[in-house]
């Protein structure tokens, strides 16, 4: 058992639509890894339809999400984890920061396009990526979150909420920023 607390855990909390065979997850699964972590994704589904801009349905689907991550998570053993790295996607980042939050665990955070109801709950070491015409999240609030609670920010400019603009070459560059962004956090505060 002496061994336990070096085990390395990487939760992937997706996004509505934004699935862990998608760029950002897929290659946040394959960085973590290499860098020594189980890989457990949480893939939630049954979502409403045309989500956005609709307040009733966004709680409908934080509510789907928040309650499948519970019961896929019920049997985690975390203690057994000496480092967890949760890596969220939109409104993965909220389900995620709450799991956190309400079970007290003790996590680094990588959060993917976060929208502003995250910084409710996020705590502990975190850094954030954002497209700024992402029109999911308002880019004003996201830098100010970020900045009140001391979370790297790293903006696209231009960017949706996949961190895309349509400029497949600058697209693929922007995701390699970002993997070797995400490898370097890893990295420095996961050894």
């Amino acid at each position: 058992m002496g061994g336990c607390m070096n085990q390395r855990l990487a939760v992937l909390f997706p996004g509505i639509g934004y699935h862990c065979d998608k760029p950002l997850l897929y290659y946040s699964a394959k960085l973590a890894r290499a860098a020594g972590y189980e890989v457990l994704p949480v893939p939630y589904a049954g979502f409403p339809q045309k989500v956005r801009g609709d307040a009733d349905k966004m709680r409908a689907s934080f509510e789907i999400a928040w309650t499948q991550a519970e019961a896929m998570l019920a049997s985690v053993r975390w203690e057994e984890y000496g480092d967890v790295l949760f890596i969220g996607k939109s409104i993965g980042t909220i389900v995620a920061s709450r799991y956190a939050q309400e079970k007290g665990l003790a996590v680094r955070s990588i959060l993917l396009t976060p929208l502003r109801e995250t910084f409710a709950y996020v705590r502990g070491e975190a850094v954030a990526f954002h497209g700024t015409a992402d029109p999911w999240a308002d880019t004003g609030a996201i830098v100010a979150a970020c900045r009140e609670r001391g979370i790297p920010l790293y903006l696209t400019e231009g960017a949706n909420h996949s961190l895309e603009t349509g400029d497949v070459p600058r697209d693929v560059r922007t995701l390699e920023e970002t993997v070797v962004r995400m490898n370097a956090f890893m990295s420095e505060t996961g050894s």
